[in-house]
């Protein structure tokens, strides 16, 4: 039972971890973060991002190879994000004018994040 609080303690951090560094990844190619861990009833995007027009729903995944991360993002996870972007897109008063992507951040083990344009393409 410790064990496994143990193992989510650590998963957690991690995931925390990969998304600060996801975000100054994001930063220094001159995104501001609008959110981070943005929570609705129909899901979660990992982070939120702006320059300019151009929104990203980012979702960040910590793992071995950028295979691997690739890999992570299954067809569920596609629809949580997009559930969880039209909602946030709704409460905006720009709306019309923004224009919205989906990408990935890989965090790999001793590198740079890496940053996957357009990881898949929202149905809206």
């Amino acid at each position: 039972m410790a064990d496994a609080a143990a193992r989510r303690r650590k998963s957690y951090r991690r995931g925390h971890r990969g998304e600060w560094l996801a975000a100054l990844a994001l930063t220094a190619k001159g995104y501001r973060i609008l959110a981070r861990r943005y929570r609705t009833k129909l899901g979660e995007i990992d982070l939120i991002a702006r320059r300019g027009d151009l929104v990203l729903m980012v979702e960040v995944k910590a793992r071995r190879s950028l295979v691997e991360a690739m890999e992570a993002i299954g067809r569920e996870s596609e629809r949580r994000i997009e559930g969880a972007a039209d909602i946030w897109l709704s409460r905006q008063p720009d709306y019309g004018r923004l224009s919205v992507r989906f990408d990935m951040v890989a965090v790999l083990p001793w590198r740079w994040p890496v940053h996957v344009e357009n990881v898949f393409y929202g149905e809206g």
